[in-house]
């Protein structure tokens, strides 16, 4: 099912040429309006008259979030603040957030976006979405709000938190879809199973998760404790926020919205481009948006992408699912470790929840590393026979994928705290001390 079977199923040549034609006109927008990244241009000796086919992005000097904060608020805005209608903010916890400013062709261009994804997940004017992302300044809440009312479906504007409430909806207004985060999600089955409701009870078809890295292992718990089938979405809110590209029936990788988002994938440290296929960090030009239009800005997000097309009849390039982000690789006693390898190893376990927290940390010069793990309901750690089979189970799984070893630490179920937005999997004492 297609909201716009015209884009989306597009030769390879017209979405080119579609791309091209927003590329130039993106760069001549930024280059005219946006200091900061005007003066990038001139030291690169680049202009906009130099942009002739796409692969001339290559000629364009990259933007970070570190661009953004310097220039904080609004430096990056190629709009007069009376045509900026919305302003969101990232998420992040530490310096100055990244502030997006959207004119009304903006918000029309991210419900187009979002509406494509839901559409790709079953939802149509009939389905009821309840959205239970943060709405604020995070992209979230909003940006699945204004998708969902885009294509005629009725929305419950829940947002995150009060689980009880949200499940009690979720019953009573007959939600057919939920979007939220991915740990959320696990969340609200934990509390529906609380409810001693089962998932038949429920009129779940589709859930549409984001703004975190998840596992397939996490998906497949999702759809089976939740009786729906689960869906990625994927964004930033720099760049739009959801919706960005958004995974099918095929499951085989989130299709981008290519005729607003131009993608490409670097090596992260030689900023060299890769091919089709290998894993890299995720960069984008923004094409077509007014109010903070972006090039080559990277995500430091970790995936790869093909351009073939997909058994849906989609023709858009795909983006695997989030491997980790460059900037959140944990380097422990000189091995890279990413948070989904781990999680990989705990969705093989039947004994154990997907609800674990890595803690990171140092004593006399030397690197510590403690996986903390929840037992599946009614296992005891008390079972000291059955915990330590356990332990050299699941240890051995992980040595064999990340070339070290950990210490292993089995919770009873329920013990670690729940998150109502995006989980915080990682404590790394070391940064603090450093």
């Amino acid at each position: 099912m297609y909201w716009n079977e015209a884009i989306e199923c597009a030769s390879r040549d017209l979405l080119d040429s579609i791309q091209l034609r927003k590329l130039k006109a993106t760069v001549k927008r930024v280059y005219t309006y946006v200091e900061p990244y005007r003066n990038k241009m001139q030291e690169a000796g680049v202009l906009p008259e130099d942009i002739k086919t796409l692969d001339d992005v290559r000629k364009l000097p990259f933007c970070t979030k570190e661009d953004l904060r310097d220039n904080y608020p609004y430096g990056f805005f190629a709009a007069p603040l009376d045509n900026i209608v919305r302003l969101h903010a990232s998420s992040g916890t530490t310096g100055k957030p990244k502030v997006d400013g959207y004119t009304q062709a903006d918000l029309d261009m991210w419900a187009e976006c979002v509406a494509r994804g839901l559409v790709s997940a079953g939802a149509d004017n009939t389905s009821v979405v309840q959205v239970a992302y943060g709405y604020g300044l995070f992209t979230g809440g909003l940006g699945a709000h204004d998708g969902a009312s885009y294509i005629g479906a009725s929305v419950i504007p829940m947002g995150s938190g009060n689980t009880q409430k949200q499940v009690m909806m979720m019953r009573d207004f007959g939600s057919t879809h939920l979007c939220c985060t991915p740990s959320y999600a696990l969340t609200l089955a934990e509390a529906v199973e609380k409810a001693g409701i089962k998932p038949e009870d429920l009129k779940l078809k589709g859930g549409v998760f984001g703004a975190e890295p998840w596992t397939n292992e996490m998906k497949r718990e999702i759809e089976k404790r939740l009786g729906l089938k689960a869906y990625d979405i994927y964004g930033l809110s720099e760049v739009m926020g959801p919706g960005v590209s958004c995974s099918c029936d095929a499951e085989d990788g989130m299709h981008i919205q290519e005729d607003y988002f131009l993608a490409e994938i670097i090596d992260p440290d030689t900023l060299e481009p890769l091919p089709d296929g290998e894993i890299g960090e995720l960069v984008f030009t923004t094409l077509g948006k007014e109010g903070m239009p972006l090039i080559r800005y990277r995500t430091r997000d970790l995936c790869s992408i093909t351009r073939e097309k997909c058994s849906c009849g989609r023709t858009t390039a795909r983006m695997s699912k989030i491997l980790g982000r460059s900037d959140d690789m944990l380097i422990i006693r000189g091995v890279n470790v990413f948070p989904s390898q781990i999680e990989t190893v705990i969705g093989k376990f039947e004994e154990l929840t997907i609800n674990y927290k890595i803690l990171v940390g140092r004593e006399n010069n030397k690197d510590t590393f403690e996986i903390n793990v929840e037992l599946a309901e009614g296992l005891a750690v008390e079972d000291i026979r059955f915990i330590e089979n356990l332990r050299k189970r699941v240890g051995h799984e992980l040595r064999s994928l990340l070339g070290i070893g950990c210490d292993l630490r089995f919770l009873s179920a329920g013990t670690l705290p729940r998150s109502e937005g995006k989980a915080v999997r990682i404590e790394d004492t070391r940064k603090l001390s450093d």
